[in-house]
């Protein structure tokens, strides 16, 4: 199972600045674009009753004044295990959601 701090180096490099921000508390001032993300799963593959592989899911939201931005695809592109979950607005910015496994 890869660390959560290697996801969030990644992240950070595809986004082009260290405004990545890991289940941040409610008095956290962001800046934007960013991505802000938060353990949402633990997949766990069995094979002859054993747990043999243990994969975290993360809830993965791309947040960005401009509604045309091409992060979510690279988001795509980069992180194999990814999906698109939903978009939506709030507060005058753009949230894209995704489930990555890393």
């Amino acid at each position: 199972m890869a660390s959560r701090l290697e996801l969030h180096e990644e992240l950070c490099t595809l986004l082009g600045s260290k405004y990545a921000y890991f289940q941040p508390p409610a008095n956290v001032r962001m800046n934007y674009p960013a991505i802000r993300y938060k353990l949402s799963d633990i997949d766990k593959l069995s094979a002859n009753n054993k747990a043999y592989r243990l994969v975290n899911g993360y809830e993965v939201t791309y947040i960005d004044k401009n509604p045309d931005s091409d992060m979510p695809k690279k988001l795509l592109e980069h992180f194999p295990m990814c999906s698109f979950d939903r978009w939506y607005a709030a507060d005058d910015l753009n949230h894209w959601v995704f489930t990555i496994y890393y």
